[in-house]
C-alpha cells in the first residue's frame, strides 16, 4: 500500500473506486487500523460512485510511531486524574487533511467512526471549504453530562494487552463480546480474521492508549461543533456500550440540519448485516450533497 507525507509525518493510506469521483476519506477509531474499513465495504462505497479512501491515523498501523512520548497513564485518567497526551485530535485533523493535500484533492466527504467521528467534525469546522459533507458513525461529542461507559467496559477496554500472538486474539474477542451488536449474531470467525490480520500488519497497542489519551484531552467542544455548516448524517446504534447512542443524538441535535440514523440492535461495530444500509444511507447522503464548486 501507499504512503504519503502529511503534517510533517508518514500517513499509509489505500484507495477504491475512479479518482475522478468525489472523494470519500474515511478515519478510523482509536487503536483501529485502516484495514478495519474491511475491502468489500470500501468497494461498496466505491461501486456506489466514491473514490474510497482509507487510511492509518498516527500512531497506527503502518503510519509515524510516537514511541518517544511514552505511554499515557490511563488507569488514572479512569479514577479522574488529570492525563497528558502527546498530540491532539487537531493534529490528527491535520494528518487526514495532508494527506487530502499529498492526493490533490481539493474537497471531499469526510466519514469517521468513533474516535474517527471526532476527527472528522474537527476537520468539517476548522476546514470547512475542504468538506463536501460530514458523516459521524457511532462517535460522540465529548460532553461530560452525558451516559458514561459503564466501569466494567472502560476497565475492559483498557486492560493490559498480551504481547503473544494467540493469546492477544483472544483477550480481543473477550473485548468485543462486550462491545458487540446485542441485536446482530456474534460473527467470531470473521473477528478472530481480522484481528490475526491486524496484529500481523502492526502491533502496537501503544498508540491506541496515547490516542485515547488524546480524546479525553480534547475535551467537550460544543460550540464548535454547533458552528459546523456542512451537511451532516450522524449514524449510532442504540445498543453502543462504549459511545452510548445519545452522544449521537446530541451531535444531530448541535449541528444545524444534521440528519439521524439510528440502527435498532448495533453495537460499537458494524456487522454485516448493517452494512447495506449504511452503504445506503451514505450514498443517499453523499449524492444529494456533492458540489465540487
Amino acid at each position: 500500500m501507499p504512503h504519503a507525507t502529511a503534517n510533517g509525518i508518514q500517513i499509509e493510506y489505500d484507495t477504491f473506486g475512479d479518482a475522478s469521483s468525489p472523494a470519500l476519506l474515511l478515519i478510523i477509531g482509536a487503536g483501529g487500523q485502516m484495514i478495519y474499513w474491511e475491502e468489500a465495504f470500501c468497494e461498496s462505497l466505491a461501486k456506489r460512485g466514491h473514490f474510497v479512501i482509507r487510511f492509518d491515523n498516527r500512531d497506527a498501523g503502518l503510519s509515524t510511531k510516537f514511541e518517544e512520548a511514552g505511554i499515557p497513564d490511563m488507569m488514572a485518567a479512569m479514577k479522574g486524574e488529570p492525563v497528558s497526551s502527546p498530540y491532539s485530535l487537531e493534529d490528527m485533523a491535520d494528518d487526514a487533511v495532508g494527506l487530502l493535500d499529498a492526493l490533490g484533492i481539493r474537497k471531499a466527504h469526510i466519514c469517521g467512526s468513533s474516535m474517527g467521528g471526532e476527527i472528522a467534525q474537527i476537520i468539517s469546522y476548522r476546514y470547512p471549504e475542504r468538506v463536501l459533507s460530514l458523516i459521524s458513525i457511532m462517535s460522540s461529542t465529548g460532553n461530560p453530562e452525558l451516559p458514561r461507559i459503564k466501569p466494567d467496559v472502560l476497565a475492559a477496554v483498557f486492560k493490559p494487552v498480551p504481547d503473544e500472538r494467540e493469546a492477544y486474539i483472544e483477550h480481543q474477542v473477550d473485548l468485543w463480546r462486550m462491545l458487540w451488536s446485542r441485536g446482530f449474531p456474534f460473527d467470531e470467525k470473521r473477528l478472530r480474521k481480522v484481528l490475526a490480520e491486524g496484529y500481523d500488519r502492526s502491533y502496537y497497542p501503544q498508540g491506541m492508549i496515547r490516542q485515547s489519551a488524546a480524546v479525553l484531552v480534547h475535551g467537550y467542544q460544543k460550540s464548535a461543533i454547533a458552528s459546523i455548516k456542512v451537511p451532516t448524517l450522524v449514524i449510532h446504534g442504540d445498543a453502543d456500550p462504549l459511545m452510548p447512542v445519545e452522544g449521537g443524538k446530541e451531535t444531530a441535535q448541535l449541528i444545524p440540519g444534521a440528519k439521524l440514523l439510528i440502527i435498532e440492535g448495533m453495537g460499537h461495530d458494524m456487522p454485516r448485516e448493517t452494512w447495506q444500509k449504511i452503504i445506503d444511507a451514505i450514498s443517499d447522503h453523499t449524492i444529494k450533497k456533492v458540489s465540487i464548486s
